[in-house]
Parts: structure tokens; C-alpha cells; sequence
């Protein structure tokens, strides 16, 4: 399966999200204005903010499907990365809504106690997304993608989201009113991280940023190469859910350039085969050769 289709694999879980946030979105916000509770109320527009992020999930993995043109010769697949981007700022609006909201009905002059009906809509939709969670971890895993696997996490976070919103309700059923406002507020500050989350992991990407523990354990994959004595340089980058590494290795100077080639491809092999990396692009020099000094040369004298 190569990466376009991985990536059409990857739709089908951004399709099982939106439809289920559609559902439960409709449900909680009905049952929440309905039974008078904040944090149900709140759990819905924070399924609502989810759809948005879904979809723009989706709408990237379309876009990222476009083969390489002349002006994108490295393909699209960044256009998933400022999908998320553009979500994070659409679910720091609506969390911050949610506070504002819960803040109001937390310090109103009368606190409505909500029915407990909807603490039983707010468990049940904890464990439909716990199994939409279950069902992108394992899919993102199996095609390597990491847009769908962060989607997964916003799923498990919606369904704790979902299960601390029943707390609230039932604990207001046992005289303590407050606890649903209070868990409405749970509910707004999770979106906002949530929405701080996707907005650092993104523009961490889109400036070329990338895990130094990730890097140094591509390095060692490297190093490890039979024929391989030293590595001078490499970086790495995120390019969607790809990985693009350059790196120079140094190897004996009295290698054939065919038998330095053979390194390169057993480079390449061993990257692929061990990090799912699937773009290198290896420089060879030989070991010894300072920087400007031509194959042969004697060295400067002083």
C-alpha cells in the first residue's frame, strides 16, 4: 500500500468521526438546553467544535492526495497540517464561549438542577466515542498516519469530556448545583487545550520543527548502517504525516562509488523497513575529507 492509498484509508476514519459528532452534538445540546445543564450544553458545542476539526482533517487528506505538480514538487501533504491549523483557532473560539458561559451560570443567583436523564445521554455518548477512539487508534497505527492518530486522542479526550459532564449532573441531583457549571468550565478549559495542543503541534511542523528524541533515534538506525563510519550532518522534517531526512554520511575513502551507492540504498532500505521513512536523501563522502578539499589533494601546508 503506498502513501496515497494509506492516505484514502485514513478518510474513512475522519467520516466515522464526523458522523458520530454530528449525532451526539444534536442529542446533547437538545438534552442539555432541555434538562437545564451547563455541562451537557457545554459537551455539545465542544462536539461541535470536533466536527469542524474532522472535517478539516478530511478536507486535508483530500488535498494531500494531489500528486507532486510544478509548484509543489514535494507533493501537498502539508495541506492536512494547515487544516488542523485553521481548526485550533475555530476551537479556541468556542472553549472560550464555554467559559464565559459557565462562568455566568456559575455565579448566577439561581442554579437550575439538571435531569438526570441527561447524565444518562452524557454516558452513553462517553462510550460511543470510546469506541470511534478504539476503531482511528487502530486505523491511524496500521496506515502510519499521524493526523488521523491525533484525531484519535481528540476522541478520547471527548469521551472523558463526556463522562466528567455526567459527574457534574448527578452530583447537582445530591444538592450540589454548582457541579455542573463547574463541570461545564472542565469542559471549556479542555477545548482550549485541546485547541492549544493542535495549534503548537502544527506550526512546530510547518516551521520545519522535529522531535530531537525521534531524530536521535534515526541517527542510530544510520549509524548502525554496515559501511557506514560517521554521520556529518542530518536533519529531518515533517512534511504531513511524512518524514524527510537529509543526511551526510562519511565512509572509506577507498570505496568504489558503486559499492558507496550500495550504502545509500541499504540506508534507504533500513529507514523504510524500521521507521516507515520512505523519503532520504544520503550524500557519501569519504571519511577524512575536510570540507572544501578535493579527492587526492595533499593537505595545506603551513
Amino acid at each position: 500500500m503506498n502513501q496515497y492509498q494509506e492516505i484514502r484509508q485514513g478518510e474513512k476514519g475522519a467520516l466515522v468521526s464526523i458522523g458520530a459528532y454530528i449525532v451526539l452534538s444534536g442529542c446533547k445540546l437538545v438534552a442539555g438546553y432541555g434538562f437545564d445543564s451547563s455541562a451537557l450544553v457545554a459537551d455539545g458545542f465542544n462536539n461541535l467544535t470536533d466536527i469542524v476539526a474532522s472535517t478539516a482533517v478530511l478536507v486535508g487528506l483530500r488535498i494531500s492526495q494531489k500528486p507532486p505538480d510544478k509548484d509543489h514538487p514535494y507533493g501537498h501533504f502539508r495541506a492536512e497540517t494547515i487544516a488542523a491549523l485553521i481548526a485550533s483557532f475555530i476551537m479556541a473560539t468556542v472553549g472560550i464561549q464555554v467559559l464565559i458561559d459557565a462562568f455566568k451560570s456559575l455565579f448566577a443567583d439561581h442554579k437550575a438542577v439538571p435531569g438526570l436523564v441527561s447524565a444518562w445521554i452524557a454516558l452513553a455518548a462517553g462510550a460511543v466515542m470510546a469506541g470511534v477512539y478504539i476503531y482511528n487508534k487502530r486505523l491511524a497505527k496500521r496506515i502510519n498516519n499521524q493526523a488521523l492518530l491525533a484525531a484519535a486522542k481528540d476522541n478520547l479526550s471527548d469521551a472523558l469530556v463526556s463522562v466528567g459532564a455526567a459527574v457534574g449532573i448527578i452530583g447537582a441531583q445530591f444538592g450540589l448545583p454548582w457541579l455542573d457549571p463547574v463541570a461545564a468550565l472542565a469542559v471549556g478549559a479542555i477545548i482550549c487545550k485541546t485547541a492549544w495542543e493542535i495549534f503548537y503541534s502544527s506550526t512546530h511542523a510547518l516551521t520545519d520543527g522535529f522531535n530531537e528524541n525521534e531524530l536521535h533515534s534515526l541517527r542510530g538506525t544510520i549509524e548502525s548502517t554496515h559501511g557506514v563510519r560517521s554521520i556529518k550532518d542530518i536533519k529531518a522534517r515533517v512534511h504531513g504525516s511524512n518524514v524527510l531526512i537529509d543526511v551526510v554520511v562519511q565512509v572509506d575513502p577507498e570505496l568504489t562509488l558503486v559499492e558507496s551507492h550500495r550504502i545509500s540504498d541499504e540506508i534507504e532500505r533500513r529507514m523504510e523497513r524500521k521507521h516507515n521513512i520512505m523519503s532520504v536523501h544520503v550524500h557519501v563522502e569519504p571519511m577524512g575529507m575536510e570540507d572544501g578539499e578535493q579527492p587526492g589533494s595533499e593537505p595545506a601546508q603551513t
